[in-house]
């Protein structure tokens, strides 16, 4: 019997307008396949594998739908769905040039967390069509990674579908970037002396990252946190505030009484935290408290360039590679994602996200420095720290189902 062919290659060089580019020539062809794990030399394994066997199977799980954990990749399985409207720094940009972004995930997923992952680009930026279409594709995966959907329609979106399905919905811009976060937060107070029931903090910018951070925040133990969209402090007197961001100042700005621009609350912050882009007035950050710490998150221009917060800050961390400290989200989603699903979680809770952050905080151990707050994506511990410490934290939570 002859052998399988091997896949199509990529277009010809006449079709390729990039050739040579390096950053092209990697996405050539796209930057992933299916790969078929059972064997199909002859003909007696194509009847195990297709029919008549594969009707067996077929028959177990109509009689009880729990075998396809066992019988099927389902719950190793994960979709990464993006509508393209809130892509990297790029913004809405589509569901097609979304693509190369998601095939990324879905390539990170596998390498550090040993999970299966499937993109979707969905042509729809309406909410009800994105919940519906979701909702109708969950029986074919394990849990759903929401990326790069603009707010504020990804919190509904993860919320309503968080109720509706009972596998792990994740929203990695909001909750992937709060878990690195904290974790850096951790050892940059630790560094600096500081306590979080004490320390003063700012955020920068309130959408689907800002508000998830100072969510996860205030469950670390953070009490004195002002957010602040581009006029200013979220305060309940504000009468622009949306339903979100009106409930993220009453656990914020109004319990401190904190009102004004980002300039005013700087004054005397102890950590400034940005995840809106722009950038923030050297004489501003030079108000900031003695031995501050700054992340400018913003990719690829932090707010915060850090020759300026080097100036004025002890512990000073941004979202890229070519400095220290980068708080990078596959730190966490990959983890988060396979101890989800070791353990058949019917969800993410607040406890298994902050077990992540902790996890991933504990692994720097004595290594810590003033530039070595959070591990390297690269530390083969990571995946195995985060998933355990994930896991562990769903069977505390009552969401692990083995």
């Amino acid at each position: 019997m002859s052998s399988v062919p091997e896949p199509p290659q990529p277009a010809t060089a006449t079709s390729h307008p990039f050739e040579g580019d390096p950053v092209f020539d990697l996405h050539r062809g796209g930057k992933m396949r299916i790969a078929a794990t059972a064997p199909l030399k002859d003909a007696a394994d194509l009847s195990l594998a297709y029919t008549p066997g594969v009707a067996l199977v077929c028959e177990a799980i109509a009689a009880d739908p729990s075998m396809t954990q066992h019988y099927t990749w389902v719950p190793n399985t994960v979709a990464v769905v993006s509508d393209g409207t809130a892509v990297l720094g790029l913004g809405d940009i589509g569901p097609a040039a979304a693509m190369p972004v998601m095939e990324g995930k879905a390539v990170l997923f596998k390498q550090f967390g040993g999970v299966d992952a499937v993109p979707i680009c969905l042509d729809t930026t309406d909410t009800e069509q994105i919940i519906e279409t979701v909702a109708r594709l969950a029986p074919s995966f394990g849990g759903i990674n929401l990326e790069d959907i603009s707010a504020p329609r990804c919190f509904e979106i993860e919320d309503r579908l968080k109720e509706m399905l009972d596998i792990p919905v994740f929203h990695d811009d909001q909750h992937g970037t709060a878990v690195v976060a904290l974790a850096a937060l951790k050892n940059a107070l630790k560094i600096t002396g500081r306590d979080a029931a004490t320390t003063r903090v700012v955020i920068s910018g309130a959408g689907a990252a800002g508000v998830a951070v100072a969510k996860i925040l205030l469950e670390a133990g953070i009490t004195d946190l002002a957010v602040t969209d581009r006029k200013g402090v979220l305060h309940s007197s504000r009468g622009d505030l949306t339903p979100v961001k009106k409930a993220l100042a009453e656990m914020t700005a109004d319990k401190t009484g904190r009102t004004g621009t980002l300039g005013d609350v700087l004054a005397g912050a102890d950590v400034y935290l940005g995840v809106s882009g722009g950038t923030v007035p050297e004489e501003d950050v030079a108000r900031m408290a003695p031995d501050a710490i700054i992340f400018g998150l913003a990719n690829p221009t932090p707010e915060v360039h850090p020759d300026v917060a080097h100036k004025y800050a002890r512990v000073v961390a941004t979202g890229r590679s070519d400095f220290p400290n980068q708080i990078n989200n596959v730190l966490a989603f990959p983890g988060i994602f396979r101890g989800a699903l070791d353990v058949h979680a019917t969800g993410i809770t607040e406890g298994m996200k902050l077990a992540a952050a902790n996890a991933l905080a504990e692994l720097v151990g004595d290594d810590l420095s003033e530039t070595f707050i959070i591990p390297s994506p690269f530390d083969e511990r990571v995946p195995g720290a985060v998933s355990s410490a994930v896991a562990d934290a769903a069977r505390r939570d009552g969401v692990a189902r083995r």
